[in-house]
């Protein structure tokens, strides 16, 4: 009884390598192929050198995206962090800020559990971030005069008003 079942897993066995060999030679001979291969290797690469910055930012449409990817930054920040990279930690809980919904709260979160200097980067670094989006903002307009609006709100060092 233990031979028929080795023998017909051998067989079984030997068929699905037969089947996985034939579809990969079909695949690479189809003209199509390095050019799709290429093409996949390129996207890739545009996505991975999206994810380094904040240009990297999700969809913020797609509502799974956006939580995917803030869990994601709040995971390798805090990670960071504990290791002692504190910039490199700073950087992805600032993304994981510039997606959330309610950045109060999240930060009255962070300054509770992050320490004090930690707590100060990531102030700065918001800073930062609100300073260069109002700047794109400002050279986007080209002194046309419609300017879209009010430029988005910065927060300074000292401006943690409602975080206690």
């Amino acid at each position: 009884m233990t031979q028929w079942v080795t023998l017909l897993a051998g067989v079984g066995g030997l068929g699905f390598i037969g089947y996985c060999v034939y579809f990969d030679r079909k695949r690479r001979l189809d003209p199509d192929y390095k050019e799709k291969v290429m093409a996949r290797r390129a996207d890739n690469k545009k996505q991975a050198a999206g994810s380094g910055g904040s240009g990297g930012l999700p969809d913020l449409k797609d509502q799974q995206a956006v939580q995917r990817f803030f869990l994601e930054e709040v995971t390798k920040g805090e990670q960071l962090i504990t290791e002692g990279d504190y910039e490199g930690g700073v950087k992805h809980l600032t993304n994981a800020i510039a997606v959330c919904g309610q950045p109060q709260q999240l930060l009255h979160a962070f300054k509770e559990s992050l320490p004090p200097q930690v707590f100060q980067m990531l102030i700065q670094n918001l800073a930062m971030m609100g300073s260069q989006q109002m700047q794109t903002m400002m050279g986007g307009a080209g002194g046309g005069g419609g300017g879209g609006g009010p430029p988005p709100p910065t927060m300074s060092m000292n401006d943690t008003e409602g975080l206690d």
